[in-house]
């Protein structure tokens, strides 16, 4: 009797745990997370002097974090403010040339308003007059080839500041400045070593907010709308799930077949769409790592 007994409660036991197993559901979606990755290069070539970072640091966004080689670009810089100097100096003669032919023209005219007066008065002749008027006209050539003179200087010299301001330029671009606030994900060069136009120096991304990329049906399609809060879960350990907050950012408009690293074969071959929920990480999440999402 106590056999049966015993017999019917396990039966019991079974059944309870058979249909609290069943009752277990699933997620609406499946995906991992992945991050804004942001791949730094040179601007411009040379040797790389320093680069003061390391994989798993987190960096500000504007912060110098190293130097390329600017010794060619700076020697270059101090022979276009030399030939500056030497335009300047050159400017400084002209404009005291300048000067001296305005007074000349200054006493000429003065001159010029005497012997008119003297003519009024038949004290001076009309030879006299052509005279000073001759050597008006001359002073004033001068002073127009002096001003002509004046103008080629200072197109020289915006030809020079704008060879100048180029040289800064490019000395701009040999600053490794860190584009973004983030964490150093990986290192691809290292100082003495030889960076160009292009060639990747770090990658880095802001793992402060982690985004989750599932696929979802054409069913499930009209039940999602960007801005949509939903639940997300991440693994806590083999049998439990933590439950996180997430936004959804981003709806693929156009069908795609599921990823073979996503679903089974038979489900392959099924027409999908991907959409990505921004998750705020407080660090629990990794790049890489599996979540799952309720709408």
């Amino acid at each position: 009797m106590k056999t049966q007994v015993i017999n019917i409660a396990i039966g019991i036991g079974l059944m309870v745990f058979t249909g609290c197993a069943s009752n277990n559901e699933k997620s609406d979606a499946y995906g991992n997370f992945e991050s804004r990755e942001v791949i730094v290069s040179a601007q411009t070539r040379g040797e790389i002097l320093s680069m003061d970072l390391e994989e798993g640091e987190t960096l500000k966004a504007g912060k110098l974090v190293g130097w390329i080689d600017t010794s060619g670009l700076a020697v270059k810089k101090e022979q276009l403010k030399t030939q500056k100097g030497s335009l300047n100096a050159k400017l400084a003669n002209i404009n005291a040339k300048a000067e001296v032919q305005k007074e000349q023209i200054e006493s000429l005219l003065t001159e010029k308003k005497r012997i008119e007066r003297l003519l009024e008065e038949d004290a001076a002749t009309d030879q006299q007059f052509d005279n000073i008027q001759g050597k008006l006209n001359v002073a004033r050539k001068r002073l127009e080839s002096i001003n002509t003179q004046k103008q080629s200087v200072y197109s020289e010299m915006k030809v020079l500041e704008k060879r100048i301001k180029e040289v800064n330029t490019q000395i701009d671009k040999c600053k490794i400045t860190n584009p973004i606030k983030g964490t150093v994900l990986e290192k691809y060069l290292e100082p003495s070593e030889i960076a160009a136009p292009g060639k990747a120096l770090y990658k880095i991304a802001d793992l402060s907010e982690m985004i989750l990329r599932v696929y979802i049906s054409g069913d499930q399609l009209p039940l999602v709308q960007i801005g949509q809060q939903v639940e997300v879960l991440i693994d806590k350990n083999e049998q439990e799930n933590q439950k996180l907050s997430g936004t959804v950012s981003w709806i693929s408009p156009k069908a795609e077949f599921t990823p073979k690293i996503i679903q089974t074969k038979e489900e392959r071959v099924d027409l999908v769409y991907a959409v990505k929920v921004r998750v705020n990480n407080d660090g629990r999440i990794k790049i890489g790592m599996p979540g799952e999402v309720n709408f």
